[in-house]
């Protein structure tokens, strides 16, 4: 039986340069148990500590992982090197609802790095394409650097409809420019048949939370990966608690109908 406790060795097999700052980590990690969409890991930085970084691709073959360098420890793990070794544990965390949502309209929304959490939710969804009606995918970014994965569009776009937008942008950009919500009345929302998945800053949740409720669609089918100081990733030490809940155990992945009253509620 899997530990969940457990320091297991990762081995770094490829490097992939997203933006100036992000990175992908391909892992190579003996006897890796099953997970789901939305699920993260603790990744360890030798003499550092840990940091909840989300599994960010439904390949079996290496474990994916996209790594922005904000911390001591992500700026660790950040410079990691192909042939390196890092230490891992999880799976950790609820998912994404892929499987009961089958039969639905799927709006995904990603704001930044949110992306790297949505990302196995279109590989799932693609693979599974007939068991879904429209999907949608909206994705923000501050500016045009900043935009993760871009040679998958072409290919997610085969299957689902994908937009993009940015906060600004230079002289040149033709694409769409303002915000993520502005997206969500460019698609076609039957609030009866559509389930939402999003992760990104808490704000831009919140903000299409409450449009996507005007719309018609229930809170208890718009999900939201949140993010907070998550220390021991199994509801011990206290660092992540919301209200009644600890993000690392009871979420990341809430409905709205749960996380509303606690989201607005200011400094919680």
């Amino acid at each position: 039986m899997h530990n969940y406790f457990s320091l297991l060795k990762a081995k770094v097999e490829k490097v992939i340069q997203e933006n100036e700052n992000t990175k992908r980590f391909l892992l190579s990690v003996d006897e890796f148990p099953e997970f789901k969409p939305g699920q993260f890991n603790m990744l360890y930085a030798f003499g550092l500590g840990e940091a909840p970084i989300s599994i960010s691709s439904m390949r079996k073959d290496l474990l994916e992982h996209t790594v922005r360098a904000a911390g001591d420890v992500t700026n660790w793990l950040f410079n990691l090197k192909e042939g390196d070794y890092l230490g891992l544990r999880g799976p950790y965390g609820s998912y994404f609802p892929v499987e009961k949502s089958k039969g639905k309209d799927i709006v995904l929304l990603a704001g930044g790095l949110g992306l790297a959490d949505i990302k196995p939710v279109v590989e799932y969804i693609i693979a599974n394409r007939k068991d879904y009606g429209k999907v949608y995918l909206l994705m923000g970014f501050k500016d045009p650097n900043g935009i993760l994965y871009r040679d998958y569009y072409e290919e997610w776009s085969r299957y689902i409809d994908t937009l993009l937008i940015v906060g600004k942008a230079p002289e040149g950009w033709t694409g769409r420019v303002g915000l993520i919500t502005n997206l969500i009345y460019e698609v076609e929302v039957n609030p009866e048949s559509t389930v939402t998945m999003m992760c990104g800053p808490e704000g831009m949740m919140l903000a299409c939370s409450d449009i996507l409720s005007s719309l018609g669609v229930k809170k208890e089918n718009i999900y939201l990966s949140l993010e907070r100081h998550m220390k021991c990733a199994v509801g011990t030490c206290g660092h992540c608690q919301l209200g009644w809940a600890f993000v690392c155990k009871d979420g990341p992945i809430f409905p709205y109908s749960t996380l509303e009253r606690l989201l607005k509620i200011k400094e919680l």
